[in-house]
């Protein structure tokens, strides 16, 4: 896939344990993600939302502003994910974290996943876990042994297939709720998955860090 990588900071909690970040050619940070952006030694090229939780620090430190109504009907995520496509990224890594509210740590998932960013290839550092939304082929690296689990998200997903894993899947079909892809793990250090319609988040909860 072409275009340039843009992450992407959420706000809520700072996230933890994290590694490694990928290098980027463009950071961009929902509303108070400009504050932990800026805690993991990254410069905000881009800050968006309401900026109703950015501290005036961060909002200062940012290169340019984009601010959003209060009443509005996309969250900060969705207005950072908007702004990627705008710019022409082709991958966008999403940097969250699964403490603070629930529902927002789930409903960055679930936008994460939505057919409205298709044309990106998206996956998520959460804490020390990392996502992939998984449309077509994802290549995965950890030690054998290593958790990783299969997702299905947005209704049925078909021709599931892959390698490298303990119990494979052969043009499987997923479906959300199910639990047929969880809880798998990695039987060699490099491992695939393809799908062939719908989406999969495939969840490595604790991988090794670099």
């Amino acid at each position: 896939m072409s275009g340039q990588r843009v992450l992407v900071v959420t706000g809520g909690p700072p996230p933890r344990a994290i590694g490694r970040l990928p290098e980027a050619d463009m950071v961009i940070a929902a509303d108070r993600g400009a504050d932990n952006a800026i805690a993991l030694g990254l410069t905000v090229d881009l800050l968006v939302g309401d900026l109703d939780s950015v501290s005036q620090e961060a909002l200062a430190a940012c290169n340019t502003v984009a601010q959003h109504p209060v009443d509005k009907d996309d969250t900060d995520l969705e207005l950072a994910l908007a702004a990627a496509v705008d710019t022409g990224a082709g991958m966008v890594t999403i940097v969250t974290s699964a403490g603070g509210r629930f529902d927002h740590a789930l409903a960055n998932l679930l936008v994460a996943s939505s057919d409205r960013w298709s044309a990106l290839k998206v996956d998520l550092v959460v804490d020390q876990a990392r996502v992939h939304v998984v449309r077509d082929e994802v290549i995965l690296e950890g030690r054998v042994g290593e958790p990783v689990s299969l997702l299905a998200v947005g209704g049925q997903v078909r021709g599931v297939s892959t390698t490298g894993l303990r119990w494979p899947l052969n043009d499987a079909r997923l479906e959300a709720g199910l639990g047929l892809g969880v809880s798998n793990e990695f039987a060699q250090p490099e491992a695939s998955v393809t799908v062939g319609t719908g989406v999969v988040l495939v969840i490595l909860p604790s991988p090794e860090q670099p």
